[in-house]
Formats: C-alpha cells, sequence, structure tokens
C-alpha cells in the first residue's frame, strides 16, 4: 500500500468518526449528552398555566422568525432591550431571557421565565419566583464545555507561570528570572480538587483528568460522579479534601448556603501553596481574604474569571499581583448558540403543549 493512499485512509477514518455539528444533533442528543431533566410538573398543571398566546424573547432574529413558523398559534414578540421587553410582557405567558421586578410586576399572567445563563440568584430575589409562582428554567449546562476550558485555561496559565510575563509584555521584557520567582510545576500527577460537581464542575473534571490529574470533588447531592472523578465527598468534606488538591477550581452555583464560603478559615484549611480557580460566582469568596492568603502564600496563585465586587475597582490590588490572572466575567463566551437554541426551543415546545419543561430551578436549593 502506498503512502498517498495510507495517508488518504487515515484522513477518512477520521472524519468518520467526528462529533457531528451542534446544529445538526438533535434536542434527544443534547438531552443525553448534557444529562438535561425535566422538572416535577406540567406545564399544564401550574395554576396560572393557560394555552399560551404570547411568549416575548429576548433579541433573537432568525431565531425568533423560526420559532414564529414553527408555532403560529402563539405570538413570538422580539424584545432588544428591557425598556422594550416592559412594553411588550403585559399579557405575556412567557418571558425568555430577561428576569426582574419590574417585569414579573407588570406581566398579569406570566407563567414561565427562561433565563438567558445559568446563574439564577438575581431571578429568584423577586418574590413570585423565589415563592415558586412563577416557574423559573435556566440554561445550565449549555456553557459548560467552554466554561471547563476557560478554567484549564486559567489553571495552565498559573501552573506554568503565565501571569507574570503576560503582566511585563508591554515593556519587551525577556526576564528568565520571572520563572524562577513564579510556582511553575506540573499538572501531571496532582490532583485538583473541584468544588461543586455539576455541569460545569464535570467538564472541569473531565479535562483535569485528561491532563494526568488525580481528581478529587464536592458535591451536595449525593457522592455519585463520573468514571474520571477519583472521589466524591459531600459539602461537609470541603476542609479535608482542600487540604490535599494543589488546584481547587469554584464551580459552585451562588447560594445562601456558598456566600462567602470561601474565607479565611477555609484557605487555613488549604494545602500550603495551592492554586484557587474561580469560574462561579465572586460572591461565593471573601475577596480580602483571599488577598490576604495571596500575599503570605497560602495561595500560590489565582485564576478569577469572576470577583467581589464585579466589575473589580480598577485600583484593586488584585490586578497589580503578579500572581493573580483575571478575566471579566467572560468564561461561557465563545459557547455555541446551537445548543442554547435548541433547549430554548424544546422548552417552548414542551411549554406550549402543557408538558413538564427541562432545567427547572429550585427556589428552595437556588440552582
Amino acid at each position: 500500500m502506498n503512502r498517498l493512499l495510507q495517508a488518504w485512509i487515515v484522513a477518512t477514518s477520521f472524519v468518520v468518526f467526528v462529533e457531528p455539528a451542534l446544529s445538526e444533533v438533535s434536542i434527544e442528543h443534547l438531552v443525553e449528552q448534557a444529562g438535561l431533566r425535566e422538572g416535577p410538573v406540567a406545564s399544564r398543571d401550574l395554576e396560572r398555566w393557560r394555552p399560551p398566546q404570547k411568549i416575548v424573547i429576548r433579541g433573537g432574529g432568525e431565531f425568533i422568525t423560526e420559532l414564529q413558523a414553527e408555532f403560529p398559534d402563539v405570538q413570538m414578540v422580539r424584545a432588544d432591550s428591557h425598556s422594550v421587553a416592559a412594553q411588550q410582557v403585559t399579557d405575556a405567558d412567557a418571558i425568555v431571557g430577561f428576569c426582574s421586578d419590574e417585569l414579573v410586576n407588570a406581566a398579569k399572567s406570566l407563567v414561565w421565565i427562561q433565563l438567558g445563563g445559568a446563574g439564577a440568584e438575581r431571578c429568584l430575589a423577586v418574590d413570585a419566583v423565589a415563592n415558586g409562582e412563577i416557574l423559573l428554567t435556566n440554561m445550565q449546562k449549555m456553557s459548560s464545555p467552554v466554561i471547563g476550558e476557560h478554567a484549564i485555561a486559567l489553571m495552565m496559565s498559573l501552573t506554568r507561570g503565565l501571569t507574570p510575563y503576560a503582566k511585563r509584555m508591554g515593556e519587551g521584557a525577556w526576564d528568565r528570572a520571572l520563572a524562577g520567582e513564579a510556582r511553575m510545576i506540573s499538572t501531571d500527577g496532582r490532583t485538583a480538587l473541584v468544588v461543586g460537581l455539576g455541569g460545569i464542575g464535570n467538564e472541569i473534571a473531565r479535562r483535569a483528568s485528561g491532563l494526568g490529574m488525580r481528581v478529587i470533588a464536592t458535591r451536595n447531592s449525593s457522592r455519585s460522579g463520573p468514571e474520571y472523578v477519583d472521589y466524591v465527598g459531600l459539602s461537609d468534606e470541603l476542609f479535608e479534601l482542600a487540604g490535599q488538591a494543589d488546584v481547587i477550581f469554584n464551580a459552585l452555583p451562588l447560594t445562601a448556603e456558598t456566600e462567602g464560603l470561601f474565607d479565611r478559615e477555609f484557605f487555613d484549611a488549604a494545602k500550603p501553596g495551592v492554586f484557587f480557580v474561580n469560574v462561579a460566582r465572586g460572591g461565593s469568596v471573601v475577596t480580602d481574604e483571599l488577598v490576604a492568603a495571596l500575599e503570605d502564600g497560602r495561595v500560590a496563585g489565582a485564576g478569577l474569571d469572576v470577583t467581589d465586587p464585579e466589575p473589580l475597582p480598577p485600583d484593586h490590588l488584585l490586578w497589580q499581583m503578579p500572581n493573580v490572572i483575571i478575566t471579566p466575567h467572560i468564561a461561557w463566551y465563545g459557547s455555541d448558540k446551537q445548543r442554547e437554541h435548541a433547549l430554548a426551543r424544546e422548552n417552548i415546545r414542551r411549554f406550549i403543549a402543557g408538558d413538564a419543561l427541562l432545567n427547572v430551578v429550585d427556589p428552595a436549593r437556588g440552582y
């Protein structure tokens, strides 16, 4: 067999096994792939449900046109801003992409809100949502793959000591001495702790395992986990597991239980010289106590996509620290909108049919 033929066989064999584009993947595939779950109650069994007449949707353009063609008996209204939505929601049965006190109070027939992201804490501050009067669903697990990649990118920036070099590129500094000042390590064989083994946590864990790391994790609901996680502990084991980890990833939702969780006591319990990566919520970290841990070396470096406060003031000390890399809450950027559109479309179909929706947020848990 000549080399050209061999190359052609290898190339075409690879194409056969490539995952199909997400735009071509059915909702059934997405549900299975992401592990999406139905809510406990069918829409038709909600007290305020009626056959929907109007749904207000944030942005959308072509997506809304497709929805209108698919569901001609329901008015699909595009709202490019909160103010436009406020004018349209009075007789709306559902809102996709917006949530506020103003909108909920104005929408007299509102039954359901579909969030455009995973974080539900702001919407849960609305009384009618918090008490379950309005059904709430989110985009949990839709952006998890890219957020998992972002978390690993932040980790690698820290473990390879890239951050101080990046901060001096404007000076044109060719300074190998920085390598000695940074704590540069190989991740192979090191231990990663994923705090919050949900959609994002699972994606982080899978990637960390692929780098040769031993992965341990915590979750609130059970000790079950995928094969690439060596040990899953409950939330009360957090401090013990933190003492084993070389890198700690925060992937927790922000709830009353997780607010301020990463404080002085936590950083004291962590393994000295640990790296800390946060792609979840800034409010789960006591910022001043993270700064103190970075200054005295208890934490060797931090990769932060979220902060508290947010945005972080331009004169904040974290910006100046050579062992800190910050991105402005953009870990979800680059996610395939087809995943989000597929979930929104499916939930709209289910709502119109009166069926149970996917990704229902439990107000008691906060996620």
